[in-house]
């Protein structure tokens, strides 16, 4: 099982260290239910699951193309 540090998991899925954070914390309006939780290894260590991140990209990517579909039958 290979773990992404947080550097890794921002240039994987393009997204800012803000909104890594604020996709997890249920009191933030970005906040992502489906976005992969942090597995916390040390006390100021967080990495995330290579396979749950994939997971995570390839349903966006799914939904943005439903999306698209759905706007071109219109």
């Amino acid at each position: 099982m290979q773990m992404l540090r947080l550097p890794q998991v921002m240039a994987k899925t393009g997204l800012s260290r803000a909104a890594v954070w604020a996709k997890q914390n249920p009191k933030n309006s970005r906040y992502d239910a489906a976005f992969p939780k942090g597995v916390k290894l040390a006390a100021n260590t967080t990495a995330w699951v290579e396979s749950e991140i994939d997971a995570w990209l390839e349903s966006r990517i799914s939904f943005s193309r439903k999306q698209h579909q759905q706007g071109a039958m219109s």
